[in-house]
Order: C-alpha cells, then structure tokens, then sequence
C-alpha cells in the first residue's frame, strides 16, 4: 500500500538527492520513491482507502463513471477491480463523493491544477437543469461543472421553470437542484444560496 508523507517545509530526507529536494521546494512537486514506496507532497493529502470513515460513498470511476452510492466496502472492492486507490475528494458531500484513481497521479494533477487556478482569469460558468433532466443528463452536466470548479471557475446552476412551475413549492425546487450538486465531484461550497430569478431559480458554487 502507497504510503502518503505531507510535508510542510523542506525536505531534510535521506533518500532525496540535493538536486530533488530543490526541485520539491521551489516547485512544489509531488516526488515519489519508489524504493520506499512512500509519496511525498506539500499537498493536504485527502483520506484514502481503509483511511475513510464514511460508511456510503459516492463513487466517481477512473474515466469519470458514475457507479453511484455504494458501502465503504464494495467501493474498496470496486477501486481494488482496477488496481487503484479509493481517494475521497469530496469529504463534506453528502453522502462523501470518492474516486477511484492512483493516489500519486492525483495529487500530481491537483497540484498542476492549483497553479492554474492562480494564473488563469476566474469565470462563471452557467449549467442550466429542468425539472424532468433525467439521472444521465445530470450525471453529464455535473460533470462539466466539476471541470469547471477544478479549473477556479465560479458555477451558477439555473433550475429552468416554465409558466406555472415559478410557483411550485421553494423547499421542493431546492430539492430539484441539490440533485445535481450531489453528483460535483470536487469539493465546493456554495457561493450565494439558491434564490427566485427571472427564469427559475438559481445557486452560485465555487471550490472550495
């Protein structure tokens, strides 16, 4: 089992030549020994495999499937399949959402990612949902707004609302689009709460 060591400050290891422990300094790299089989990142490492404690997961496959909620231990089976981790991303969803990666590579690219967001000019990405969008429907458009919040954009999820469905029962329309946020795989927070606007409804997310 890969074993993960965050660091906070420079890297005073024996097993770094002087010339990585630069490298892992001025650049923040992610460095893996492979003698050691231990992972080395100045990345907050998320909870991975028997580390978890929720007992139901949604789980996120390694090509972006959606095998839904499934018990800690068929989603270490499922990971464990594909000779992979189970890395939980998304500790404060409700249930938990978790994918099914290599641990190494994953803190690689959300330490790329975190570089990106810094340089790159933020956005707000718009996904528009209806009453009646179908499970796949929703599986793809949150698909698109995790992109998105991965890459520091801002989404506002617009639930459309024709004539007389403007009238509909607030508590149920919030219901409508929480089924959507529940399918983010990345860990966000909600920017400005769900409110009336002139199509429907609307709520602002960002990464959190």
């Amino acid at each position: 089992m890969l074993e993960t060591v965050v660091l906070n400050g420079l890297p005073i290891l024996p097993e770094f030549s002087e010339r990585r422990r630069i490298v892992f300094v001025f650049h923040r790299f992610t460095v893996y020994n492979k003698h050691l089989n231990k992972l080395y990142t100045a990345l907050q490492a998320p909870r991975i495999n028997q580390r978890i404690s929720a007992r139901e997961l949604r789980v996120i496959g390694p090509k972006g499937e959606n095998f839904g909620i499934l018990t800690l231990e068929e989603a270490l089976k499922k990971a464990d399949t594909f000779s992979l981790d189970l890395i939980e991303i998304s500790p404060t969803a409700i249930p938990p959402v978790a994918k099914i990666a290599d641990i190494g590579k994953y803190l690689y690219e959300e330490n790329k990612k975190g570089k990106g967001v810094k340089k790159s000019h933020s956005e707000v990405k718009t996904v528009q949902v209806k009453l009646a969008t179908g499970e796949n429907d929703l599986a793809l458009k949150a698909k698109s707004a995790s992109k998105w919040l991965g890459e520091g954009h801002r989404v506002k999820v617009d639930l459309f609302l024709p004539g007389r469905a403007k009238y509909l029962d607030e508590k149920f329309l919030k219901e409508r689009i929480e089924r959507m946020l529940k399918l983010i795989s990345v860990d966000y927070k909600v920017a400005s709460p769900p409110v009336k606007s002139p199509k429907g409804m609307s709520v602002l997310i960002e990464r959190s």
